[in-house]
């Protein structure tokens, strides 16, 4: 196999975010021009300032700008970009758009069209794999897409099983079955979301592994016939099927099993004809088995782990290879140098089934020197920056933060420090999920597997222990905000309990789970806290009663959103944010501390109002009603889907009752806190 020199000066970059912002920082110190493209929802993103050119392809969806073939290569045109990098996701693994680069004349960083082909259909690949001597995981690849087939062919299998869309990657389209009870209902979830995301409905099924870890083979291909391994990944701590933690290299691998898998994924890149980045992912069992699962015809999310163990850049292989360069460096030229993780920052509520989040990011920063932490063993790779909107059009990832050390034990505490110095205000994240995660005894041990959080999930989701003083300092970022929506100087227009020759009272419920807050006024109210705050005037400290206890508190407003919280004599500097139903307080660097208030020293509608109504929990589209409007449900009942970031979120019956009404039809796009439908709760 030989390779033509295809020099090019210019590069286009056909994605958004964070790999947008790596590739071209790649690609400028090569010495190259860098080309960004971008939707109305981008127009002002980080990816577009920070190139040198930038080309608008269309609308905010993702269909109308990022997926639009001809308008992509237009930009290329325009710009005379002799080469396009796909990233991941998008157009990154799609095969006509590779051909009609090939037929335009631009060169493609990244695989043949023939092997984006050969591995993109999952059930053909298993053939390929199977050729090639790569071992499988038992299961069903035909093409005979018949419900009862398919059930009956589960039932084979034996449950639990993995459904999967054939077209599919990034956890999409995928979902276990536990029961032939609920093959039919997951069946339909994964066909909608595979069309949705692929524009294919076809599913393979795979016998789903109990124990399994999800250790991956970074592997590198060039045109003169040379492929290597880069090592492995372990990668089994997922949320939704989708990487939340990662590491290299594996703990616990033998130089043997390294070897037996880095040779069977070199292997399965050679049997389609691959050249350039891409992964090999497989299945490792408790006694040392491993089975091919599928080949991302790509660079993987996770490719900064690999570099900081073998000091080098995937990025500027790929652009030297896509030029017809050789690799750089032969198999027994390469080596691993420490360990390293990477830890992917959301934008989702991991308290509320990791539901995506939207808003303006107010702060977002890495204070690494005032952390007192090595900007050489710290990485943040990020396509945010403060003042950007996170929209509901795209993957909610924010950033990665990457790290690295002489060992796992200095790399996890490095990545420990790190979390806790990453400062983000103003959109919900996952970032105290991630230091629960990397703290975790269990993670900390090295007992992984690709259910880690569901095994998990009652030390990870455990009730926060919160402290009186934390309830303190929410209640009085609770009683700033009343007396800030006060609109005039006029005592009818006060809200802070203003009284003439009485001293201000407001009573104030808080917990830490916001649904609990709508039967607050009951005495057995779950997980509730009441605060009653008193003051004679506006000048004077509040005096707080939680429980048993009083405190003379005063609050101050300092720089962003760092206030001073003064209780009894004793003063706290801390950062807090005020949400429009919540208050999250960082109480320290090393978590935080969510509690959501409302006043209840009035009449309280709040429990007719959530029985009577469901709201948009984000911004996002309807894809589905499951209902009748008078169809009478029970409690629990699916009654629509929404979709948002990519990813299906079910609205269920809050009561047995029926449905009295939709606001919404199915392709519908709703907002966060639209009221969805009248629900009539049964007598």
């Amino acid at each position: 196999m030989t390779s033509e020199v295809k020099k090019f000066d210019t590069l286009l970059v056909a994605n958004r975010g964070e790999i947008a912002c790596r590739v071209m920082r790649t690609a400028r110190a090569m010495g190259l021009r860098t080309v960004a493209v971008y939707s109305d929802a981008d127009a002002n993103a980080r990816h577009v300032r920070e190139a040198d050119e930038a080309v608008r392809l269309g609308p905010a969806a993702a269909r109308e700008s990022y997926l639009k073939v001809e308008a992509v290569i237009e930009a290329a045109r325009r710009t005379g970009a002799g080469a396009i990098h796909p990233g991941y996701g998008f157009l990154s693994e799609n095969g006509p758009f590779v051909e009609a680069l090939e037929k335009a004349g631009i060169t493609f960083v990244g695989p043949p069209a023939s092997a984006i082909a050969a591995m993109g259909d999952k059930s053909a690949a298993k053939e390929r794999m199977s050729h090639a001597g790569v071992p499988l995981v038992p299961g069903y690849h035909g093409d005979d897409q018949d419900d009862a087939l398919l059930k009956s062919e589960a039932d084979k299998i034996g449950y639990p099983v993995l459904l999967k869309a054939s077209a599919g990657g990034g956890g999409k389209g995928m979902r276990v079955v536990e029961s032939a009870a609920g093959f039919q209902a997951a069946l339909d979830g994964c066909r909608r979301e595979s069309q949705a995301a692929f524009g294919d409905q076809r599913m393979l099924i795979e016998k789903y592994l109990t124990q399994p870890r999800h250790v991956e083979v970074q592997v590198f291909c060039d045109s003169h016939g040379n492929g290597v391994y880069l090592f492995e990944r372990d990668c089994s701590v997922q949320r939704r099927h989708q990487k939340v933690l990662e590491e290299a290299p594996a703990p616990g691998m033998s130089a043997e099993l390294r070897r037996e898998m880095g040779e069977a994924a070199v292997r399965a890149a050679r049997e389609i004809g691959y050249v350039g980045a891409g992964t090999v992912e497989f299945l490792l069992d408790a006694d040392g088995s491993f089975f091919f699962m599928e080949m991302n015809t790509r660079l993987q999310v996770e490719h900064p782990v690999t570099e900081m163990i073998t000091g080098q850049d995937l990025v500027e292989w790929q652009l030297r290879v896509a030029m017809g360069e050789r690799l750089p460096l032969a198999q027994d030229e390469l080596t691993i140098t420490g360990h390293s993780f990477e830890a992917r920052l959301y934008a989702e509520d991991p308290e509320q089934d990791f539901l995506p989040a939207t808003g303006r990011l107010d702060r977002f920063a890495l204070d690494l020197v005032g952390a007192g932490l090595d900007p050489a063993k710290v990485r943040l790779d990020s396509g945010v920056e403060s003042g950007d909107v996170v929209s509901m059009h795209y993957d909610p990832m924010l950033a990665k933060l990457i790290v690295h050390g002489d060992d796992r034990d200095q790399a996890l505490a490095t990545l420990n420090r790190a979390l806790a110095a990453l400062d983000v205000q103003g959109v919900v994240t996952n970032r105290a999920f991630l230091q629960r995660l990397a703290t975790h005894p269990a993670f900390k041990g090295c007992e992984l597997d690709t259910r880690f959080i569901e095994k998990n999930e009652a030390t990870l989701f455990a009730t926060q222990e919160i402290t009186t003083e934390a309830y303190a300092a929410a209640a009085l970022i609770g009683l700033k905000q009343l007396a800030r929506e006060c609109e005039s100087d006029s005592p009818w227009d006060r809200h802070d309990g203003f009284r003439l020759n009485a001293p201000h009272t407001i009573r104030l419920a808080l917990c830490a789970t916001g649904q609990n807050l709508t039967n607050a006024q009951a005495p057995d109210a779950e997980g509730v806290v009441i605060v009653e705050g008193t003051r004679e005037t506006d000048a004077d400290p509040w005096h707080l009663t939680i429980g048993d206890t009083t405190l003379t508190a005063r609050l101050q407003h300092l720089e962003g959103d760092a206030v001073a919280v003064t209780l009894d004599g004793h003063r706290r500097r801390l950062q807090a944010r005020l949400g429009q139903n919540g208050v999250v307080v960082m109480a320290d660097p090393s978590g935080e501390t969510r509690l959501f208030w409302r006043r209840i020293d009035a009449i309280d509608h709040g429990q007719h109002e959530a029985e009577s109504t469901l709201t948009a929990p984000m911004h996002g589209t309807v894809v589905a009603l499951l209902v009748e409007p008078g169809q009478k449900v029970e409690k629990g009942m699916p009654l629509m889907v929404m979709e948002a970031m990519k990813m299906e979120h079910t609205m269920s019956a809050p009561a047995d009752g029926h449905v009295a009404s939709f606001h919404f039809a199915a392709g519908d796009t709703v907002g966060q806190g639209d009221v969805l439908l009248e629900f009539a709760p049964e007598e």
